[in-house]
């Protein structure tokens, strides 16, 4: 008889602004166990207290244990010193040495990577881009992010802040100043953030719009709204998919990708926005490329970053 050998285990953190999601993850990509709670966001060391203990929690009740840390974070990092070098909605971090000091506490080799690119690592692993070798995830939430894979690899660029794709000009003379501090991204135009305020700038002129007087407006409200018909709704994810197109087809242009992915809340609005995305990317992309990619939405949902995270750790400890 023959035994199969214990598949390895990694411990896998998405440390989200407003949630921190963890989990056990062996090789074949299995979630044994995880766990989901606010993020701590007043000092670094709670962070690192918070994902400490969701490692030990996770270690206990999946009775699995682990052989790697792994943690996307919502911001840059610096993968030599294992440092976050920016991190908009979670500051406190902002230079803060995160890996080495969960290596300190959990006596295991830990590595950090920024969200976006897990989720494409993800995607491309055990979600909708499995066996294509060059790939984009563009994930479209709060801001918009992005992971790009050349040739079964992911794309760094020198210091490690390639792919933010959501800081493309897509709009330069539009006068809609991104958080960045540039004019026209593709973020202030694709995101959940961009839906609500343009449904906000757009309501005066849909005035029977059932969005019309709504104080705490989201974007999932306007989804809904856009579901039912309203005009107003399906204005904005009308425009919404033009603007995403266009920063596309740069990509069409710029990569010559087998598949874009396309993650992220948003993207669950993909039956209001995708038509006019579409139309974009085939009349502003070359035409062989244009048509040969797969523009598709996300398999993953939730788990893209964990699934990502799990899979740079075990590439980290190969061998």
């Amino acid at each position: 008889m023959v035994i199969s050998a214990i598949r390895k285990s990694v411990f896998a953190a998405d440390l989200g602004g407003t949630h921190l999601r963890a989990a056990i993850i062996d090789e074949a990509g299995a979630i044994s166990f995880r766990v989901k709670q606010k993020t701590p966001v007043a000092t670094a060391d709670e962070i690192v207290r918070a994902l400490v203990s969701a490692a030990l929690e996770c270690e206990k009740q999946s009775g699995r244990s682990f052989h790697a840390v792994s943690v996307a974070v919502p911001g840059s990092v610096s993968l030599a010193s294992g440092s976050v070098v920016k991190a908009p909605n979670l500051r406190c971090l902002d230079g803060f040495l995160l890996a080495p000091a969960l290596t300190k506490e959990l006596d295991r080799p830990a590595i950090l990577e920024n969200d976006a690119n897990a989720a494409a690592v993800g995607e491309m692993w055990r979600g909708a881009a499995r066996g294509h070798r060059t790939s984009v995830c563009v994930t479209l939430g709060t801001g918009v992010g992005g992971g790009i894979i050349l040739d079964g690899k992911l794309w760094h660029g020198v210091n490690d802040s390639a792919a933010e794709i959501g800081h493309m000009a897509i709009d330069p003379f539009g006068g809609v100043r991104c958080t960045c501090g540039s004019v026209g991204c593709l973020e202030v135009y694709a995101s959940a953030t961009a839906i609500v305020r343009m449904t906000r700038e757009a309501s005066a002129r849909f005035v029977s719009s059932i969005l019309q007087n709504t104080d705490q407006l989201t974007a999932e409200e306007v989804y809904r709204a856009g579901v039912q018909g309203d005009e107003l709704a399906r204005e904005v994810f009308r425009r919404m998919g033009v603007c995403l197109g266009i920063g596309l087809a740069n990509l069409v242009n710029l990569l010559n990708p087998e598949m874009i992915v396309i993650a992220g809340g948003v993207a669950n609005g993909w039956d209001l926005f995708a038509k006019d995305m579409h139309e974009q990317v085939a009349e502003r992309a070359f035409p062989i490329p244009a048509a040969q990619v797969k523009i598709v939405p996300a398999e993953c949902g939730d788990n893209a970053g964990l699934l990502g995270a799990a899979r740079l750790g075990f590439d980290s400890i190969a061998g």
